[in-house]
């Protein structure tokens, strides 16, 4: 992990020397690392890259794998739908869904629900079309939404960004119940959306590809937008595609660790208090509630 591998080379830099001026010689050591990382990442932010790695998780010859990536990651196998060794490959695996019952969906008909288990990276609501602070960054809606004609509804909205870990079940479910009223492919980059792509790089979660989704519920309505990331292959909507949607359905997967970026029209929507950056959720746990 890109997280994992800056953090050890920052901190070996900072070790190498002692004495005066050891901790600048550190930094610059550290920003060297940087550097090379940003750069090795925008060369391998390529489609093909991502394309080679999904081929290779949906090979039979990943399969062996299956128990080593579990342990790695601490995944909680006994929530699976299946035993290990009945999964063919590690993208089987990862797309798993899980044992009946092992989710509760809020059942209130003016919340939103969580649509993923997830870490809340950003939250907060947007002031004149901008998303303010988002790991250091500012985003703007219509960037997000590559200028689609929906974007003067979130102008001054809320927003909250969910991040997937390879920990976390990859499985999106429908927040709300309501209508499906677009769907729009916007293609882009494969960059990292863990804390160094987000911290390291610009802007990631409007340049990488993104599959959005607008539904209407009640007189709002809300964006639900998948970011793609490096090594995910691709995200798939759940077949068959419907318009009519309730609470708690599948809508769609990713192939690997990514981030989901809910947008809520404009005054249409009341956080949870504890709703903020560090807020670990899991799918259908509420996130707030909507103004009637």
């Amino acid at each position: 992990m890109w997280q994992t591998s800056r953090d050890g080379l920052s901190q070996q830099g900072t070790l190498l020397e002692s004495g005066s001026g050891a901790a600048a010689k550190g930094r610059d050591f550290g920003g060297m690392w940087t550097w090379l990382f940003r750069n090795m990442t925008e060369l391998g932010s390529r489609k093909w890259l991502s394309r080679l790695t999904g081929s290779l998780a949906k090979s039979r010859a990943s399969r062996g794998f299956i128990p080593r990536f579990a342990r790695t990651y601490g995944i909680r196998t006994e929530e699976a739908e299946k035993a290990l060794h009945e999964y063919a490959t590690l993208n089987d695996f990862f797309t798993r869904r899980l044992k009946p019952g092992m989710r509760i969906v809020d059942a209130g008909p003016d919340t939103a629900a969580s649509p993923v288990d997830a870490l809340i990276t950003g939250a907060g609501y947007i002031q004149e079309g901008t998303m303010l602070g988002i790991k250091g960054q500012d985003y703007t809606v219509e960037e997000l939404l590559s200028g689609s004609p929906r974007t003067g509804n979130y102008l001054n909205g809320y927003y909250a960004v969910l991040y997937l870990s390879p920990t976390d079940y990859h499985r999106i479910h429908v927040p709300v119940d309501g209508t499906i009223i677009e769907r729009e492919h916007l293609p882009g980059r494969v960059y990292p959306v863990n804390e160094f792509g987000l911290t390291r790089m610009k802007r990631v979660l409007s340049r990488n590809e993104r599959l959005v989704t607008y539904m209407s519920h009640g007189s709002s309505e809300l964006a639900i937008v998948k970011v793609g990331a490096l090594n995910v292959s691709s995200i798939r909507y759940v077949e068959p595609q419907r318009d009519q949607a309730a609470k708690g359905d599948e809508l769609a997967y990713f192939e690997f660790g990514s981030t989901v970026v809910l947008l809520f029209q404009d005054g249409s929507f009341i956080p949870r208090d504890d709703l903020a950056v560090g807020l670990k959720v899991r799918m259908g746990e509420t996130l707030g509630r909507f103004v009637r």
